[in-house]
């Protein structure tokens, strides 16, 4: 039997398999709203049979996201929004539900990509925050977080969370990762406060501690929650797996259940050497030094890499992202190659089941 295809369950929740839908920012809402895009985007992948699905990256405040075109979830006007989302996949598919809590610290206030990213200006501006007052590259300079700043990051993602779970999503992920806020704390690169939140490993790993401390107590005990984490800032002198693993330690001790293991995105420096499943090393290391349950992640495109990923110990799921972009029904052609046997929508029976 594929491994792949096999089920797994991290606490209350049984996954059907080990494929993760991961979460891609699509820059496409109105005040943080979800719309008919996010309906058909994550529906499309969701009716392929996805053991999980992943919202982009949510964001908890106004000023926490990455752009002003970015998915929130911090107004009832947004848990309306992502409940026309969620009542899709629920009603349609058997894939779970996860939901990305994020805040974008000193990487806020942008434009998207396709606008040729960087900073925004005018209307579309707005302060960003971060540990210290260190740009990332050449972009404004953010306001470092006081202790009062600190505790509405903080408020602000225990109450997201709670809109999460009034929403009925299974699981959540909290970014930190890819140079924005928690990831910006835990990199001697961003973090240079002198208080008990800079300086040693055990300092810079506080806040992102508390954040997850606060949210795991008000998240259901019976639902997993994880971590995005990048293993690497790929610059000599930065966050590296070392102090992954030690934060990775950390993070069990309060009630993690897995960690979704990425690199990069803190510094323009990073020099990351690119390739299939370049990240997986990361991934097979902090799951040997911790027990941790782990997802991989980047460059992950055919079924037999993902087979040997997840058989030989690499990590419990395997997550894509531009793979499923390129193919809606990737778990599909991956079964036809393993052996899985992946959920189809009955409308869709006869596209699975040529001979039909």
């Amino acid at each position: 039997m594929s491994k792949l295809f096999s089920p797994m369950t991290l606490r209350g929740t049984t996954f059907e398999n080990r494929i993760v839908v991961s979460p891609m920012c699509q820059y496409s809402s109105t005040d943080g709203n979800a719309n008919d895009w996010h309906v058909v985007n994550l529906g499309q992948f969701a009716l392929c049979g996805p053991g999980l699905v992943f919202f982009e990256a949510t964001h908890v405040s106004p000023e926490g996201r990455i752009t002003d075109a970015d998915l929130g979830l911090y107004s009832d006007d947004n848990e309306a929004a992502m409940a026309r989302v969620i009542a899709f996949i629920r009603q349609w598919t058997r894939s779970k539900i996860g939901v990305q809590l994020a805040h974008a610290g000193r990487k806020g206030s942008t434009v998207p990509p396709w606008n040729g990213g960087g900073p925004a200006s005018g209307e579309h501006a707005y302060q960003t925050v971060a540990p210290s007052e260190i740009p990332y590259s050449d972009w404004p300079a953010p306001q470092a977080l006081d202790a009062e700043g600190l505790h509405k990051v903080r408020n602000d993602f225990v109450a997201a969370a709670k809109r999460a779970q009034h929403l009925g999503a299974d699981v959540i992920e909290l970014h930190f990762a890819h140079g924005y806020l928690a990831h910006e704390f835990l990199s001697p690169l961003s973090n240079q406060r002198t208080d008990q939140y800079g300086g040693s490993l055990e300092n810079r790993l506080r806040f992102p501690l508390e954040l997850f401390e606060a949210v795991r107590e008000a998240w259901p005990r019976e639902q997993p929650l994880g971590v995005r984490i990048s293993a690497s800032d790929w610059v000599p002198g930065g966050w590296d797996v070392e102090q992954s693993i030690a934060f990775v330690k950390e993070l069990q001790k309060r009630g993690c259940d897995f960690v979704d293991v990425s690199s990069g995105g803190n510094s323009p420096d990073q020099k990351i050497t690119l390739g299939p499943g370049y990240q997986v090393p990361f991934s097979q290391a902090i799951k040997q030094a911790t027990g941790m349950t782990t997802f991989s992640v980047g460059m992950i495109t055919q079924a037999a890499q993902a087979e040997e990923i997840v058989a030989t110990g690499q990590a419990d799921f395997v997550a894509l992202a531009r793979g499923f972009i390129r193919n809606p029904r990737w778990v599909w052609d991956a079964a036809d190659q393993l052996g899985g046997e992946p959920f189809v929508p009955p409308e869709y029976l006869r596209g699975r089941r040529l001979t039909m």
